[in-house]
This record gives C-alpha cells, sequence and structure tokens, in this order.
C-alpha cells in the first residue's frame, strides 16, 4: 500500500453508510491519516443500492433524465406499468417537491450544465478508480471492453445526438457508430442487426461488480485500520449549535452515541430524512430501480462488452459466468418490495434482444433504492455544520462516481481544493 498522504490535523471522522459511496469515502480518509469508523444497519457492506445494481462505470451515461424531452415521457408512461421512468403519485409533498424540481430542470441549458457536470466527475473518477484498483489490488470481475449505446427506436437516436456532441466537446470519447460496427463490436447483437438504428460507443468505460467491489475493498480499509460498526441503526443527531456532536445508534437493542471529529453523510435515499433533523434540506429521492441476474447459457451469444439499451433505459453488463441487467426507475416512495411486472419487462426485453445468451427463466431479482436528485447531479462537500460534509443524491451513477466523489470530498475535508471541475455543495 501507498505511504497515506497525513493532513496536518488527523481526524477521527465517522462516516454514515457503508454502500459504495461510504466505503471509497472510507478509503481515502484513511489513506490520508484520519482515523475512520463506518457505521451501516447492515452486517457487511454493499448490501443495499450497491447489491445488484447495473454495474456499469459509465461517463458516456451522463445525459439527465431531466432534459426537454422528458415531460412528455412521463406523461406518456404515467399509465404503463412497465415504463422505464414510472411516476406514481403519492400524497408525499417530498415526491411533488422533487418532481417540480425536475420539470424545472428539463431546458437544454439546464441540461446541459448537468451533463458537464456528470462528464467531468465521471471522468476524474474512472482516473481514481483505475488507480485505486492498481493500489488496492482487488478483483470485482471488472472489463475494460467499453459501454456500447444501441438504439432500436430512429427518434431515440437523433435524440442522443446533442447530448453526445456536448460529451464530446467536455472530452469524452463517445463515438457515433451505425449498425454494422455495433454488431462488429458486440455480436451479441446480431438477432437484433436489422432494427438498431445506430448506437454510441465509448471505449474507455468500464463495468463490474460493485458489491464484490465494495466489500472487497472494505476489506482492505478493515486492513488500514478502519472500523466498521455494522448492525448498528442511526437514529438522529446530536448537536450544539451549527455543529454536530454525536449520533444516537442502536445496535442489538441497545442505544449508544458515537461521537467523533467529523461526520460523513452517505445513506443514499435515506440521507434526506436524516439531514432535515438539522433543517438541511436535500431534495433527494429514492428512484426505485431493478435488475435481473441470469446464468450464461451460450457463450457464443452472450455479450461481452457492456450496453445500454437506451429505448428502454436498460443497462447490460457481463460478470463472469452471470449477466446483469438493470434498469427502470419507479418514483413511488421507499417501499422496497418487487414489482413483478417490472421484473418480467425487463427479462422480456433482454430475452428479445439475446435470445439464446442465458437462462431466463432463471433470473434472479433485485430492487433498490437510487438516491436521485433532480438534476442527477449529487451532493458533494461542506455542509453548513462546521464538521458535517456530504457525499450523497448519487442516483444511477453512484457506482460510476464513487472514487471520484470520495478523493474529492477528502481534499476537501483537509482544505485542499479537488482536482476537478464541478460545483460542489456549500462551497
Amino acid at each position: 500500500m501507498a505511504d497515506s498522504v497525513r493532513p496536518e490535523a488527523s481526524m477521527h471522522i465517522l462516516v454514515l453508510g457503508a454502500g459504495v459511496v461510504g466505503t471509497t469515502t472510507a478509503w481515502y480518509l484513511q489513506k490520508q491519516g484520519h482515523q475512520v469508523t463506518v457505521v451501516d444497519r447492515q452486517n457487511q457492506a454493499g448490501l443495499e443500492t450497491s447489491y445488484a445494481n447495473g454495474g456499469q462505470i459509465s461517463v458516456s451515461h451522463a445525459e439527465p433524465w431531466a432534459n426537454p424531452s422528458a415531460p412528455l415521457k412521463v406523461m406518456k408512461w404515467l399509465f404503463q406499468p412497465d415504463a422505464p421512468l414510472l411516476f406514481r403519485p403519492r400524497l408525499d409533498p417530498a415526491q411533488w417537491r422533487w418532481a417540480l424540481s425536475f420539470l424545472g430542470q428539463c431546458t437544454l441549458a439546464r441540461a446541459a450544465h448537468n451533463i458537464r457536470q456528470m462528464v467531468n466527475l465521471g471522468t476524474y473518477s474512472c482516473s481514481q478508480l483505475q488507480a485505486l484498483r492498481e493500489e488496492a489490488g482487488i478483483e470485482y470481475n471488472h472489463l475494460e471492453k467499453g459501454i456500447l449505446h444501441f438504439y432500436t427506436n430512429p427518434a431515440e437516436f437523433d435524440g442522443a445526438m446533442e447530448p453526445t456532441r456536448i460529451m464530446q466537446d467536455l472530452g469524452c470519447d463517445r463515438q457515433i457508430i451505425d449498425a454494422d460496427r455495433a454488431v462488429e463490436l458486440e455480436p451479441a447483437l446480431k438477432p437484433i442487426r436489422n432494427r438498431i438504428a445506430g448506437a454510441t460507443y465509448t471505449s474507455e468505460d468500464e463495468s463490474g461488480d460493485a458489491r464484490m467491489f465494495t466489500q472487497n475493498l472494505a476489506k482492505r480499509c478493515a486492513e488500514a485500520g478502519v472500523e466498521f460498526r455494522y448492525g448498528t441503526e442511526i437514529l438522529s443527531f446530536e448537536r450544539a449549535g451549527e455543529r454536530v456532536l454525536g449520533i444516537q445508534t442502536l445496535r442489538d437493542g441497545h442505544h449508544e452515541t458515537l461521537r467523533a471529529d467529523a461526520y460523513v453523510l452517505s445513506m443514499g435515499s435515506f440521507s434526506a430524512a436524516l439531514a432535515s433533523q438539522l433543517g438541511i434540506f436535500l431534495n433527494i429521492y429514492p428512484a426505485k430501480g431493478y435488475s435481473i441476474t441470469v446464468p450464461v447459457k451460450n457463450e457464443e451469444a452472450a455479450f461481452n462488452v457492456s450496453l445500454t439499451d437506451d429505448e428502454y433505459k436498460l443497462v447490460y453488463s457481463r460478470l463472469g459466468d452471470r449477466m446483469r441487467v438493470a434498469g427502470t426507475a419507479e418514483l413511488n416512495g421507499y417501499s422496497r418490495k418487487l414489482n413483478y411486472t417490472r421484473c418480467r419487462a425487463i427479462v422480456r426485453r433482454t430475452a428479445e434482444v439475446m435470445p439464446e445468451a442465458g437462462y431466463w427463466d432463471q433470473a434472479e431479482f433485485w430492487t433498490g433504492l437510487r438516491p436521485a436528485t433532480p438534476s442527477n447531479v449529487p451532493y458533494i462537500g461542506k455542509s453548513h455544520f462546521a464538521n458535517l460534509y456530504l457525499n450523497t443524491g448519487h442516483g444511477t451513477l453512484g457506482w460510476t462516481h464513487s472514487c471520484g466523489s470520495a478523493a474529492a470530498l477528502a481534499d476537501i475535508i483537509d482544505g485542499r481544493k479537488p482536482e476537478v471541475d464541478f460545483t460542489f455543495s456549500g462551497l
């Protein structure tokens, strides 16, 4: 392990949440010489939103949900139970506040601004991940074969041209290609060759198992001295003025107050409720996503290049002898109950795209709550509390942005300017 960079004043820092974002945050903080404790209600790292996500490290997946075409699509999908983006109206002020803010982000100017934020953070994060992977020597079924976006709807392909141009201007090498080149890059798409209107390909994008990464990194963190307090529910903050004094927790039926010099909030969709106890408003709402994990049936028919099916909002990642297909978003509160209509829709579409690739009847279903902001841009930085920092709200790109977010936040905590052009919260 490389020598840690020691800050002038080493602190004890509590990281709230042991998903991919919280665990990478712990890694970078301990590298800079801090004493770190990670608190999570699960009995292992990476067991909530990081458990079975899409698996893509995708700088090219930077077009925000909020764009000029979104409002009409959402209206069209309102009564379609298997729609890619499903809004279920509830008597929930947080949901409506989020939705109105989302509409405000659907302009050309806001979409272009948000693309810039996500591409810059994603590019930086990928370089940090590559360095971390080399240093820590962890395995997570990663592939460096790029990501191919394919379009079976000509209007969707046409709509991707302007966001692609913006990404190219920002240094993201997202190439526009035709159907023949798409099938050449990924022969598994041959069954639908005649239906592909066009595609884009970003060779520098990657894929891998986010849960395996998170859990293996947690082991490396523990070896480096990070303490993980699993099975610990975070109940509330203890405060004095504009400073956090501790967190109230519940573990094995016993209440305990945990204290530190500083705190990092990385609790995904549950960050907003906890922050509200301090009067901090985080416009984060859970976007319930689904995935299927399927054993490979026919190696020749299965994909190796990570794919994005933009019309259906699905991403495909190869994880050894398994295939992971994930996507769709349901804005319908905090329930994690499986909606089998939406699960079966993913199976139906993927079996249609590559019928011989997998044992589709053996698909394992999963659902998780992605912490979505209306802009798709996360909260990273210092809150107005002197010793509380934010690293949350990454939506569908927590895996993509985790290392860059964590490295940048560690710099902010140590009073350094991060090496990425990004608008940090509270700075």
